[in-house]
């Protein structure tokens, strides 16, 4: 898979649903993983209940992005994920 998203989730989270339903309603959606920390004793130790935690992967490795700002949707999420370096992030 090319540049992706990578979504750091766990399953009951409201924050982590909302982020990753506004992520696939982007038009056109961004290629997205969804990753449950739950699954991973590393993961869980490294992120806790810091989720939802946003970062993209590309051939040479993965960057987290700053925490997303919970009030953005639509053209102001894909603009703010091309801000922070997401390649598919633009309008």
């Amino acid at each position: 898979m090319a540049d992706h998203l990578v979504l750091y989730s766990r399953p009951g989270c409201c924050l982590c649903e909302g982020l990753e339903e506004k992520l696939r309603r982007l038009t056109p959606p961004p290629p997205l993983v969804v990753v449950n920390v739950d699954d991973d004793p590393s993961l869980q130790a490294r992120f806790g209940l810091e989720v939802p935690v946003l970062g993209w992967r590309t051939a040479t490795g993965e960057q987290l992005l700053p925490r997303v700002p919970p009030r953005l949707v639509d053209t102001a999420l894909l603009v703010w994920l091309g801000k922070n370096g997401f390649p598919g992030g633009s309008v």
